[in-house]
């Protein structure tokens, strides 16, 4: 299996120095409560505490905002995170791969589909799909429903479980990461593309719906890494 680190190792060491870096700031540096000012809160698999993105307790999270589960042993269970979910609102269609195919960490995996639009998504892991979700298929808005629960997408048996893991966030580093997409997302003008409510408060369901061809691909580039 290649190693990630072969082509993308630089990048993913710089970001996680650099989380790691805003933890120790959050922790030590900062006011408690300047560290929660974004509203990003913690829940158990399956739930979505209001107003922003949740994180669901035991999962490692991708940058590509996808997660995977590493409760099954080599077998990981991935989906897409409470970002995606929200941004899209209820998919009209999931393009999932076959029992059998092969994944590579950090290329495209999966993508949704939002009316006209299309959202590539990347794999968080690397490995051989063992198992598709057939309900999300059947209703594809289960996966925005319930992203951490029944919502997942697929099951992959990964050869090495260890370097598919090690590039992925989780605890206070996804934490962190989280804060920074909902701060990254607060900048954006709400005015022309319709992403936080009037009051300035929480993204609407399926924001991404609202923007224009042209802002749809710029934030699928800087939030999904996308080409």
């Amino acid at each position: 299996m290649q190693d990630i680190f072969a082509t993308k190792g630089p990048e993913y060491l710089i970001v996680i120095a650099y989380l790691v870096l805003l933890v120790v700031a959050v922790r030590f540096l900062a006011p408690r409560r300047a560290a929660q000012a974004v509203g990003v809160r913690r829940g158990r698999p399956g739930t979505r505490p209001a107003p922003w993105f949740a994180l669901g307790d035991g999962l490692r999270f991708h940058q590509g905002h996808s997660w995977a589960s590493a409760a099954d042993g080599d077998v990981l269970t991935v989906g897409l995170d409470d970002f995606a979910a929200q941004l899209v609102g209820a998919p009209d269609a999931l393009e999932l791969p076959a029992v059998g195919a092969d994944l590579r960490q950090g290329a495209r995996g999966w993508s949704l589909r939002a009316g006209d639009r299309t959202l590539p998504m990347l794999s968080p892991v690397e490995g051989r799909v063992v198992a598709v979700n057939q309900a999300v298929l059947d209703a594809p808005r289960l996966a925005a429903d319930d992203p951490y629960g029944a919502g997942w997408l697929l099951k992959v048996r990964t050869p090495d479980r260890t370097m598919t893991l090690r590039n992925l966030l989780s605890g206070e580093l996804a934490a962190v990461w989280m804060r920074q997409t909902a701060e990254r997302l607060l900048a954006l003008p709400a005015g022309g593309l319709g992403v936080v409510m009037p009051d300035g408060g929480a993204p609407v369901r399926g924001f991404g719906r609202s923007l224009a061809p042209d802002e749809w691909d710029v934030v699928a580039h800087e939030f999904f890494l996308t080409d």
